[in-house]
């Protein structure tokens, strides 16, 4: 099965891109976040006749998530659970029945800047709502993968210029310490877990030249449950797609697994 997340930045936008690389890629589930639609406005048929059933939480102008699954998809849930009065459409989950079920959750973390301030508060306290809903599908022994863009650079060698986003929301220390506590509950970080070392990136600002001087970060992670993370097989960063026509600053980034 793979299992792909990508930012798309606007389904709009994206509306010739994300098909080519739909058929291109082919993969089995296909997370993404950034919709920037409410659900009524989601371009669904086109993604139906492609064969894939599509599962979206949007959101007028901003935000949004949906699933694209060619396998069925049950218990569809929208919204992080732990505070109800969180109105942003950041967070979406189901069951992907294939040979194996797995709970998918597709995710947009908080961006969180200007840090320190109220939206990076929001960001911190998404974060420990994240933590407490892995918590809970360990304790009830669901295997599951949580993928998406997670605005979060793990370590320096994620970025080509750490020094630059030091007092960044994306890598403060209170970011990267609630990261580790997630990953820290026994969580595997899928891409590390296949490839080591720096220059890995999948966000590329539009400004300043940042894609042709490769000047990126990587903040798309899938953090997989030990059952899914026994039958990882691979996990990869699609960096051609960011040379593509009216690309996403994002490009996809993919797990296969095994049976």
């Amino acid at each position: 099965m793979k299992i792909a997340t990508f930012n798309i930045n606007g389904i709009k936008a994206r509306i010739a891109a994300l098909p080519e690389w739909l058929k291109d890629a082919q993969p089995d589930v296909a997370l993404l976040q950034e919709i920037k639609s409410v659900d009524e406005g989601f371009p669904r048929e086109l993604f139906e006749d492609m064969g894939y059933n599509v599962e979206t939480h949007g959101q007028k102008s901003f935000n949004g998530v949906a699933i694209l699954s060619k396998l069925p998809l049950e218990d569809v849930r929208r919204g992080l659970p732990g505070d109800d009065s969180d109105e942003q459409a950041r967070w979406i989950e189901a069951t992907v029945v294939g040979k194996q079920a797995i709970r998918v959750c597709g995710l947009y973390l908080p961006n969180g800047n200007p840090a320190p301030g109220p939206k990076y508060d929001y960001k911190l306290a998404w974060m420990a709502r994240l933590q407490a809903r892995a918590e809970a599908l360990l304790a009830e022994e669901t295997p599951f993968l949580m993928a998406g863009d997670y605005n979060i650079i793990p370590q320096d060698e994620d970025a080509r210029h750490p020094e630059v986003w030091q007092e960044d929301a994306l890598a403060r220390p209170e970011s990267r310490a609630a990261y580790r506590r997630l990953v820290n509950l026994g969580l595997t970080e899928a891409f590390r877990a296949r490839v080591h070392g720096p220059e890995h990136y999948s966000f590329w600002d539009y400004q300043a030249g940042a894609w042709n001087k490769d000047d990126g970060i990587r903040i798309d992670h899938f953090l997989l449950s030990p059952a899914v993370a026994d039958i990882l097989v691979d996990c990869q960063i699609d960096m051609h797609v960011r040379a593509g026509e009216k690309p996403s600053d994002h490009v996809p980034v993919w797990v296969e697994l095994g049976n």
